[in-house]
């Protein structure tokens, strides 16, 4: 565990102004561009509006099996911090596990790293199938250990703050409430979005009617909450009365994959919503209407070329974490 300038702005320090608005290259870290973890293409990637490649990290190779410097296996969430820094979660796969939470800078320079390659393990620095990482506004890591049935706070230097371990069957994401004071989670397992208080770590369901292998919820800035509801292909916002306000179905296109199992929703702060359509292959901004603003990736072609995606597993707007954690100074 390292604690180097650079993770000292993650939590606001002096030392910050050395690094804040480096000038970027070639388009990166512009808010709005697109981040995807392009699962199986092993990287993550930074796309402008216009559909370019700005950044990227790991080979691009789908048949890697070494998560070595530089490298990722099968990433399945991907955030940009403060100055331009990148959380990503390395989850891996069965035959490949990566098993490792990392802070990546613009250069590709790991500087800080939760678990270790290939370990799969619930001691002090093992994960098993991290499959979401956020940071939290006090500068600490929350990280969905999947395989542990976990959700755990992590600090910058490797100490385990909080373990919420009970109740829960195959989480994929854990995020704040925008209404503070809990959780929220989506327990792929039970098909439920559930709520865990620190305080009191047993979780309540704070939506679960009619759900099928929730891989995303969140909360948004007036409550409600919008779920990549894999199972059933689409994305689904309800009321905190549980009452549902949009529907957007991913395999109901020309071309589509009859399931796709989107698995990333979020809304953005002009209302549109930003989808990662897994097995669809594709990465899309709908408007309210449900009209396709933007598109990345071929649909259901999975690849690594020009405008090919390989099974996206979320996406995140830079600049733009409507019902997310703000990091802090970004």
């Amino acid at each position: 565990m390292r604690l180097t300038m650079a993770m000292a702005c993650l939590a606001g320090g002096v030392l910050c102004t050395t690094l804040a608005r480096a000038a970027p290259g070639a388009g990166f870290n512009t808010p709005g561009n697109v981040l995807i973890s392009d699962q199986f293409n092993n990287r993550v990637i930074e796309v402008s509006l216009a559909g370019d490649i700005v950044w990227s990290f790991g080979s691009g190779n789908p048949n890697l099996c070494n998560p070595g410097p530089g490298a990722v296996i099968a990433p399945n969430d991907v955030e940009r911090l403060a100055y331009g820094l990148t959380l990503i979660a390395g989850t891996g796969t069965t035959n490949c596990p990566d098993n490792r939470v990392l802070i990546v800078d613009q250069d590709g320079n790991i500087i800080w790293q939760y678990g270790q390659a290939g370990v799969s393990g619930s001691g002090q620095n093992e994960l098993n199938v991290p499959v979401f990482a956020i940071q939290r506004p006090s500068g600490s890591i929350l990280i969905t250990d999947q395989a542990n049935n976990r959700v755990i706070e992590v600090d910058q230097s490797g100490n385990v703050l909080a373990n919420y371990n009970q109740g829960l069957n195959n989480p994929n994401s854990a995020v704040d409430s925008t209404a503070g004071g809990y959780y929220v989670v989506a327990d792929e397992g039970s098909s439920r979005v559930l709520g865990i208080l620190p305080q009191h770590p047993v979780p309540f369901v704070l939506y679960k009617r009619g759900l099928n292998a929730v891989a995303s919820a969140l909360q948004l800035l007036d409550g409600d909450i919008l779920v990549a509801d894999s199972g059933n292909n689409r994305i689904l916002e309800v009321t905190s009365a549980g009452k549902p306000v949009f529907k957007y179905y991913t395999n109901r296109g020309t071309g589509s994959n009859s399931a796709p199992n989107p698995t990333g929703a979020m809304r953005l702060k002009d209302g549109t919503t930003l989808i990662a359509d897994q097995f669809n292959d594709r990465v899309i901004i709908v408007t309210p209407t449900k009209k396709i603003r933007f598109q990345y990736g071929t649909i259901n072609v999975a690849g690594n070329g020009a405008n090919q995606l390989n099974a996206p597993y979320s996406a995140m707007s830079v600049g733009d974490y409507t019902g997310l954690d703000v990091p802090p100074g970004f």
